[in-house]
């Protein structure tokens, strides 16, 4: 393995953060404190408890996946997008790296961002809302696989967009609305039917309630459920990664 090919690819994406720190780190925790400020402190106050849980607790699961799934994918995407735009993506090609080493230095690249923007998150969401984790390691395992298979899932979108309109498709007119319809705020318990039953279909559904069970060992679906749910499309976007770099689909010409 060619771990100073994955380094340099790894420092490259890293050091770009650093130099877009206002844009890259600090905007997306100034976002989702305003959210904090809104729902968890003026509008929580005055809602009761869900599951046995304040509100303000209560939505920070969700806000949290909330960023990590739009960062995940926004750093994975243009990370990869950029190179093939400008054409310095055949540099890379050609160097003495695997499809794997390529893969490993983008996709570790934009998951440790959305690690570390997650975190941030969590921090500053103790200065608003008072909130408990019930099972540290399973919380860092649903983090850490959420990020991983978005950044996957944004590496893809990011080979498939011709441009950068195409490249803010999916985030903005599929995640975002799937994130705030999956249970971001609110129980999905608490719908009718049928909308309880379709809202069972929304895959995000799955990755909320799963952190939700680790922050309070509460859940709308079992935990199980969750984590094979996360690890199916997990392996999904690993198989149209390998399909992408076996047929070169437009990264070659």
């Amino acid at each position: 393995m060619n771990i100073n090919g994955i380094r340099a690819i790894y420092r490259f994406e890293m050091n770009r953060t650093r130099r877009t720190l206002m844009q890259s780190i600090i905007s997306p925790v100034l976002s989702t404190s305003l959210y904090f400020i809104v729902f968890g402190t003026a509008i929580g106050s005055r809602m009761g408890e869900i599951d046995g849980i304040s509100y303000g607790a209560f939505i920070i699961p969700g806000l949290l996946m909330l960023s990590l799934l739009s960062e995940s994918i926004s750093n994975a995407s243009f990370g990869i997008f950029f190179p093939k735009f400008s054409g310095t993506i055949y540099e890379v090609l050609s160097a003495p790296v695997s499809p794997f080493e390529i893969l490993a230095g983008y996709v570790g690249a934009a998951a440790t961002k959305s690690l570390i923007i997650g975190a941030l998150i969590l921090l500053t969401a103790r200065v608003f809302v008072d909130y408990s984790i019930a099972h540290p390691f399973w919380m860092l395992a649903f983090l850490l696989l959420t990020a991983l298979t978005f950044s996957l899932f944004g590496f893809i979108i990011g080979v498939w967009a011709n441009d950068f309109q195409q490249l803010q498709v999916i985030p903005l007119m599929v995640i975002t609305p799937l994130t705030f319809l999956g249970g971001a705020f609110y129980s999905i318990n608490m719908l009718p039917e049928p909308w309880h039953t379709l809202t069972l279909f929304n895959p995000v559904v799955y990755l909320i309630n799963g952190f939700r069970w680790a922050f309070y060992g509460v859940a709308d679906v079992h935990m199980g459920l969750s984590l094979g749910m996360t690890l199916m499309f997990l392996l999904i976007c690993l198989t149209v990664v390998w399909w992408i770099f076996r047929t070169g689909y437009r990264i070659k010409p």
